[in-house]
Formats: C-alpha cells, structure tokens, sequence
C-alpha cells in the first residue's frame, strides 16, 4: 500500500477540526516535514491565522518517531492536547492504519503528591499553622482548598493541577506538592506505585508526541539530567519566547527569607556547631541585604564575597551531615531531610555560583516592596548553550508569528546561538528560515499610525499631548481600544485620567481583576477599552469589533537600568556590535510586532495600531522596528486616521444592529 502524501494528511487533519486549508499551512507542513526526513533545522514564520499547530503536528505525526513539542503558555498546552490532537489522530488513522499515542508533561510540581497530601507537610517552624488539612480551619479559604484538594485526589486521573478547576491558591497548593528536589523518588515512597508524576513520565517515554513547555525543556537541556523522553524531533511553538524562559530557568536567586528556612529545616537533622556555623553565615547575610541597593555588581564587593564563601562552606558541611545522620525521632524523617536538603543545595549552589565571579554571569541586587531585597545571578547570554544542548542529535524546529525582525531571521538565530543564514563551519548548526505568510491581508485590514507630531517620551515624566491623542483616538474608534503600555506606572496613570475625562467609555486596568476576566469583559462590550503591560502585548486574543483599536504608548525599549540588558548590550558592543540594535531594539522589535498583531485576529477583522512615540517615524532604527510588524497601510496623518476609526466604528455598530438590515 502507498504511503499517504503530506498534503492528503493535511487536507484530512483540517477536515476533521472544522477548519480551512492555506497555502501558509501547506507549505509550513511540508517544509517541516523536509526537515524532520533529512534531520535539518528551521525557523519557521507563520502569521496569525495560518493554523500553525495543525501545519506542524501532520508532518510530527506521520514521521512514526518520537517527537517533542515545547510551547510556551498553558493556553496552547492545553489547546494541542485537549483539542488539536485528539481530533488530528482520529483523522490519520485511517491513512496512516495506526494511532499514533501523545502525552502532556509538566515539571514535578504541577503534579499533585499523594505523600504530601496523606503524610502532611514536613515541619517548617514558618508553616507549622498550614501543615496538616486539620490546622487549617475549615471555614478559612486556605483550609477549604486544601478540603478540596483531598476530594479532587479521589477523583483525578492526572493530578495535573491545571486539572482543577476552579482552581486554588499557590499557598494551598505548595501543601500537596513537591519540587523534583524533594522528591523521595519513587522506590522509595510508600506512594511511588500510584504517583501522578511518574505515571505521566511513564506516559510520555510510550508516546509519539510529547507535549511540555518551554522550561521543562530548558531543565532538561540545562541541568544534564534528562527529564524528557529521548526523541529525534524538536518542535518548539511560540519559540520567540525561548530564550527568555531559557534565562529564567538558568537564573539563581538568593533572599534572606529563604536562606533562613533552609537553616530552619537543616537545624533539627544535624549537629547543633554544624547548624551553628549555617545560621551565623545567614545573619551576616541578613545583614548585608539591609543595606543592598538595586543595580547591577560589576564586581563583587568584599563584604559581599566573604559572605558568599561562608554560606558555601557552611551549607556544603550541612549537605555532608545530612547524608550521615539519622533521628528516628523525627517524624517522616526521610522526606523531611529530603526537603532540608533541597533548601540548602539551593543556597549552596547559588553562593558557589556568584562567590566564583565567572565573566559569563551577571550579578546584581533587585529590592521589592513586599519581599525585601534578593540578589540574583543570570547567565550574559544563552546562546552558547541552546547552541550546544539544543540543536545537538535532533532536527529542531522552531516557529512563531513573529520570528523575522527587521526583515531577516537573522536576530533571532543569533540569539539561539544560530549563526548567520547560510554560514557553514565545523559545530556550526546549518538551519534555514521561512516565512509562510498570513491568509490577511494586511494592507487593506489595517493601517499603522505613527504620531509623528507628539513630543518624544522622557523616561517616567508626564505626557499630556500624547493622553490628549489617546482620548481623541478612542472617542473616534467608540472605545473597542487596547492600550499598551510599556510600564504598568504608564498603563495605572493613563487609565486614572481617562476614566475622568471619557466616562462614557469603560476602562478596565490589568491587576484589577484576573487577566482572564478582564480579557472576557472587554471582549463582550465593544464600548470598553483594557489598559495593561506585558502580558497584554503577547497574551490577547479578541477577534470582531471589540478590538478595533491598538494603542502602543511608546516604544518600549528595556529600561536603561535593566541588569541583565545594559549587560547585554555592553558585551555586545565591547565585541564591536551594535549593542543597542541587537538587544534593545531586538528586544522592542519583537514586543510590537506581538502587540501589533494583536488587532487583526480574524479575516474580517478591521482597525488601526497607533504608536504614540515620534521615535518610530523619525529615529534612523524606526524602520527596523516597522519591518518588524505586519505589513499594514502606513500614515502619520493624525485627521485621516480619525476618520478611518469613525468609519470603522460607524460600520460595526451597523453590523450589530438587528433594525439596520446589515
């Protein structure tokens, strides 16, 4: 029997989800299926509404190995196993005569522990009250998510905490759960036959398709411990936001409160003069952390290094004492050590790291107004790393909405630890990008207009003529605004001023109310408008006339005091680059070309992004960040936008009106 073709197990895949077929969809399926037969490496564009997920799981299905997939939020996570895939195997498995199996897997602690959850917390001076379902009061919400969660143990099939719906609080959670640290492995607990977590790694090791995140796979990349199936193919969705998770994985902290609970949780397994020298080490750090001030550490100060280098030295005889001793005495002892263990491993590994000063680590203090000052270390770059543990054994396949910045691949491989497109050399990664387009058609669905006219921002100071062109947009576009921001301080001021002056339009403000909720009441009231920061750039998906309008504040380049950016770009520029273009602007670039696609959602969708900062029309690196954004029709003329926005707004109160005939 002939082997089916791609293009007939896409037409069947589309088929089967309702959907329609585009030639963006066809020809990323079959160049991703290119890459999986000859072991190569992509970089794959695909714009909104190219149906993307089917354009690479057709091609990971019919290859018959095993296949990794990364993506990084919970909405596409859940949407690919619960939706996309199921119904994808349905549709190929009369073509392909087998049913290819695929598993969901999270880091340890999203799963819950049945050890945990019977055996109580172990003993932690801090959370004595919470330890056991009993302390917690019933009435009390912490006590009555914890009733809860006993219920739900009964009932689950995954312990998947994304499973649990609604859901409770992460204090509630901490109690029936554990990090991969303190885990007693499974020979070990009582539980290890039953346990979630490794029932779902026993899943995943069976299954052709693995489906995780982003962080998974950097822990599996990082830290030299596998924690995903071995696989042939890596495909790594939303992958604009790698190298950002991949830093926050490879980032280490270290704050007075957590040293002190690992002191806590070491003192009553060792002896008193080893867990003596533990707590002197921390209340000289204590101290130090008073007086830090935020910014980053070129150079370790001295206080700071002999500090560093006696919590080392002190945690590293904690680690040794406790793998010698023993006191039946204290209760559940094996996942109490377990738990003392992981605590001072942490601060052991965190004050070796920073008190070893490597010029491939970036050290700086960060205070916050709830949680006291940290000190934090990050690495100055991850592509080294990515380079050599990513793209090693396996075709990767990466793809995004937004990967060509400035009009190349370019940016974004050099950050992977990609060389320029089409270099060759021994240990360098040969890969190619592509762009398969979008099904809009941008020029004719959206117009981009810079305010040219406006003054340009001055880092935290007042801008009034730019909310004077704010108020004057939404009250042409009859509200249907999203306002970006590019500091939540922006979003809160802007928000404040505009429900007094246009009250007829409402204003939701992101941290008012869950980002789920806000998102749903500005989709269901075209009147309303919804102010917010980061996760509003990349996070929106409101199709219709609800979302007509995209305000971007300014250009939201990293703040000059950023440490691990201005790290960045000094390195960049002290190896004679363009420090500035290849990571603020790189950065900038990739922030509002996800903002812009915010507006156009769907074929019908009509409207215009407004960037409120002249820099985008006048500065020379203007139009790398507009090569960046999809190809909307482009103005400056202030008067022809409004009158756009008019129409736009007149026609889906038309569309809405039962008694217009429209």
């Amino acid at each position: 029997m002939t082997k089916p073709s791609l293009p007939e197990l896409l037409h069947a895949a589309v088929t089967a989800v309702g959907g329609v077929e585009r030639p963006g969809q066809v020809a990323m399926a079959e160049a991703v299926g290119q890459a999986v037969e000859d072991g190569s490496h992509l970089l794959i564009q695909a714009g909104t509404g190219t149906g993307k997920s089917l354009g690479y799981l057709v091609p990971a299905l019919a290859h018959g190995e095993h296949v990794v997939v990364a993506t990084a939020t919970l909405a596409l996570q859940r949407q690919l196993v619960e939706r996309d895939l199921p119904r994808t195997v349905e549709a190929l498995h009369p073509l392909l005569r087998r049913r290819p199996q695929y598993a969901m897997l999270k880091g340890r602690s999203n799963y819950l522990c049945l050890h945990r959850l019977h055996e109580g917390m172990p003993d932690d001076e801090e959370d004595a009250l919470f330890d056991q379902f009993e302390a917690a009061a019933p009435t009390s919400k912490l006590g009555k998510d914890l009733l809860r969660l006993r219920d739900w143990a009964d009932e689950t099939e995954t312990g998947d905490r994304d499973g649990l719906s609604p859901g409770v609080s992460d204090r509630a959670w901490s109690q029936v759960s554990v990090s991969s640290r303190e885990c007693l492995g499974a020979s070990k607990c009582a539980y290890g036959a039953e346990c979630f977590a490794e029932a779902a790694r026993e899943r995943a090791k069976l299954a052709d398709v693995v489906v995780t995140n982003h962080a998974l796979l950097a822990i599996d990349a990082i830290e030299g411990a596998p924690v995903l199936p071995q696989h042939e193919v890596l495909i790594v969705d939303e992958a604009h936001e790698l190298v950002s998770r991949v830093t926050g994985v490879a980032t280490g902290e270290l704050t007075p409160g957590q040293v002190n609970r690992a002191v806590r949780r070491a003192a009553k397994l060792v002896d008193e003069k080893v867990a003596d020298a533990l707590q002197t080490a921390a209340e000289s750090f204590e101290r130090l952390m008073e007086l830090a001030l935020p910014g980053r550490l070129e150079k370790i100060p001295e206080d700071l290094s002999y500090c560093l280098m006696a919590l080392r030295d002190a945690a590293r005889t904690v680690i040794s004492a406790l793998g010698s001793t023993r006191d039946k005495s204290v209760q559940d002892e094996d996942a109490v050590r377990k738990q003392a263990l992981a605590a001072v491993e942490n601060v052991h590994a965190v004050a070796e790291r920073i008190a070893g000063g490597s010029e491939y680590d970036v050290v700086w203090y960060e205070r916050h107004d709830r949680f006291g000052a940290s000190l934090r270390v990050a690495p100055l770059s991850v592509s080294g790393l990515l380079r050599e543990k990513l793209f090693e054994d396996r075709s990767v396949v990466l793809t995004s909405a937004t990967l060509k910045l400035g009009g190349d691949f370019n940016g974004v491989g050099a950050s992977l630890g990609l060389a320029p497109e089409g270099t060759e050399g021994e240990d360098i990664p040969v890969w190619r990008g592509i762009d398969v387009g979008s099904p809009f058609d941008y020029p004719k669905q959206g117009i981009l207009y810079v305010a040219k006219h406006l003054s340009r921002p001055a880092r935290d100071g007042e801008r009034g003529d730019m909310l004077d062109e704010l108020t004057e947009l939404i009250r042409a576009a009859g509200g249907r605004t999203l306002g970006l921001f590019s500091s939540m301080r922006g979003a809160q001021s802007a928000a404040e001023e505009l429900r007094s002056r246009i009250p007829e339009f409402p204003i939701l403000l992101q941290g008012e109310e869950t980002l789920g909720e806000l998102i749903k009441n500005f989709a269901a009231d075209p009147g309303t408008c919804l102010f917010g920061t980061l996760s509003l750039w990349q996070g929106v998906d409101v199709p219709g006339a609800s979302c007509q309008l995209v305000v971007m504040d300014k250009i939201p380049f990293p703040r000059p005091d950023d440490p691990l950016m201005s790290a960045r770009q000094k390195a960049v520029e002290e190896a004679g680059g363009n420090g500035f273009m290849a990571v603020a602007a790189t950065h900038a670039a990739l922030l509002m070309a996800q903002g812009a696609g915010r507006l156009v959602r769907a074929s019908g969708d009509r409207g215009v992004v407004a960037v409120l900062d002249p820099r985008l029309a006048t500065a020379r690196y203007g139009s790398y960040l507009r090569a960046s954004m999809p190809d909307f029709w482009y103005t400056v003329d202030r008067n022809q936008v409004r009158r756009s926005l008019a129409v736009i707004d007149a026609a889906a109160k038309a569309s809405s009106d039962p008694s217009s005939g429209a």
